[in-house]
């Protein structure tokens, strides 16, 4: 993953989020009672949970999927944001949106960062939510397409101002193992500039910001001292060849976490980002299956 620096300081600085609607989060109505909220990864966008959404509203789930906080901005804006300010954009259907005088059972699901968002959302709101799903939940980086000077990186990203003029360049397989779609994000991609974000609300960013890596290392270390007091039920599903995260991530929160029902299970032809890859139709299928054995316990 190559790192690319920018001396855009000024710029960032400057730079206030705009009014764009790039994209923007979404509601499917459901007809079952139940209501599901699918939080996307970071750098991702709300299009990557689109599968799953359709799905499990077809089951009768209504879902909600909001955007992080300054996703479909600049990345000179985004890289400024604090996990708190993205703990924020998924709380609001809670507190003010959706789900503020929703009566029915509620669930929570999220891929790699959206997962912690999720367990957190979960955590804060025990009395109304019913289960999380994690799907390939990212604690560290240690996929088998991580570069090998990542330690040298996350240093730098972690105690140094230096986070704020580093990007890491995305590169294949950009989390998917399906080649076609590989190929549309590497269009994209190969010929995106810096702060460029067309085409964003459809593939994510094709840069990442190293402070990003800080901010979730935040995030990680909040969560982490969380965990043993969770109780509520938690499914984890990651790819058993996730080239951006290892099973380990998931271990690490089913051995974590005061659930007693929790459950691993793994895909063998997918990657990372498990919700639009091979396998979608598989994650979906649990994910319902699931909330319906917790719905059935009620």
């Amino acid at each position: 993953m190559p790192v690319v620096w920018s001396l855009k300081i000024r710029e960032f600085r400057k730079h206030k989020p705009g009014n764009r609607n790039l994209g923007n989060g979404f509601t499917l109505k459901g007809a079952n009672g139940a209501a599901v909220v699918l939080i996307h990864g970071l750098t991702g966008t709300p299009n990557e949970m689109r599968f799953i959404a359709n799905y499990l509203n077809k089951k009768g789930y209504s879902v909600i999927c909001p955007r992080l906080a300054n996703h479909g901005e600049s990345i000179l804006v985004l890289k400024g944001t604090k996990w708190q300010e993205f703990y924020e954009s998924v709380r609001k259907p809670f507190l003010t949106g959706e789900l503020a005088n929703y009566a029915g059972p509620i669930f929570t699901g999220g891929l790699s960062m959206g997962a912690l968002l999720a367990l957190l959302l979960a955590d804060e709101f025990k009395d109304r939510v019913s289960g999380v799903c994690c799907l390939a939940p990212t604690l560290f980086y240690d996929g088998w397409n991580t570069p090998v000077n990542s330690n040298i990186l996350l240093l730098l990203a972690y105690y140094t101002p230096l986070n704020y003029l580093a990007y890491f360049k995305e590169e294949p397989p950009y989390g998917i193992k399906n080649e076609a779609i590989q190929q549309r994000i590497h269009k994209y991609y190969d010929n995106a500039s810096l702060d460029g974000i067309e085409n964003v609300e459809q593939y994510g960013y094709p840069y990442f910001p190293a402070s990003q890596l800080r901010q979730l290392n935040l995030l990680v270390r909040h969560i982490a001292k969380k965990l043993p007091d969770m109780r509520f039920p938690v499914q984890l599903i990651q790819a058993k060849d996730d080239d951006m995260t290892s099973v380990k991530n998931s271990k690490y929160i089913y051995d974590k976490i005061g659930s007693k029902m929790k459950e691993i299970a793994l895909l063998y032809n997918s990657y990372h980002v498990i919700t639009a890859d091979q396998e979608r139709d598989i994650v979906a299928a649990k994910m319902e299956n699931f909330f319906y054995r917790i719905l059935g316990r009620r």
